[in-house]
């Protein structure tokens, strides 16, 4: 697997470059801004982008989309239960003071149980609602590899307190599918270090036993 990942914008979003050493396709995880560097880690791995994955529709992580999609072709894929934030992308710009990328048009939704690929890599979906109703993460069972976009940080969990955020619903997705998962998964957060689902589960102050 080539995994490259590169925090991107003014929010640093952990964005992923993902691409098969010998098919040499490749999906982009989260290309929320810099797109031109994104796109040098896809031509020095002379990578075919097949699909633009978006864990959820917050301007950090879907902003550059549409300029990604323009470059490569490859369709933009994102929850349908966060279309309805993806069309206030122009008013979340003005709250984080960034230029407003314009419309952001998805060409396929992504469900529960669905997979995404990139030759022979192979990610399950997980609808993880709680940071937004639509946010999900990404799961590649082979590497034991988890891209958990903003529900679960390095000692923290997403915030819940934006429009379509909730408390109770990210606790849920967090114990109900995130620790479901063995403890040696790393886990590459929508912001910060990486970690692994074991020691989020020992430390995390949200998720230890009490």
């Amino acid at each position: 697997m080539i995994h490259e990942i590169l925090p991107v914008g003014p929010l640093q979003c952990n964005c992923s470059v993902i691409g098969d050493e010998i098919s040499r396709e490749a999906m982009v995880i989260d290309p929320g801004d810099d797109i031109a560097d994104i796109f040098a880690i896809i031509e020095k791995h002379k990578l075919t982008v097949k699909q633009i994955v978006i864990t959820h529709a917050h301007i950090d992580h879907v902003g550059g989309a549409m300029k990604l999609r323009a470059a490569t072709g490859a369709p933009i894929l994102l929850n349908d239960n966060d279309y309805a934030l993806l069309k206030m992308i122009d008013i979340q710009a003005a709250w984080i003071g960034m230029q407003a990328p314009g419309k952001v048009e998805v060409d396929q939704n992504l469900g529960e149980q669905e997979s995404v690929k990139a030759g022979s890599l192979l990610a399950n979906v997980m609808h993880t609602p709680g940071h937004t109703e639509g946010s999900i993460c990404l799961y590649f069972p082979a590497e034991k590899k988890l891209i958990a976009g903003d529900t679960l940080f390095a000692g923290s969990i997403g915030r819940t307190d934006l429009p379509g955020g909730s408390f109770e619903k990210i606790m849920r997705s967090l114990h109900d599918k995130l620790l479901a998962l063995p403890d040696d998964t790393a886990v590459v957060p929508g912001h910060g270090p990486l970690t692994t689902i074991g020691g989020e589960r020992e430390a995390n102050p949200f998720l230890k036993k009490r």
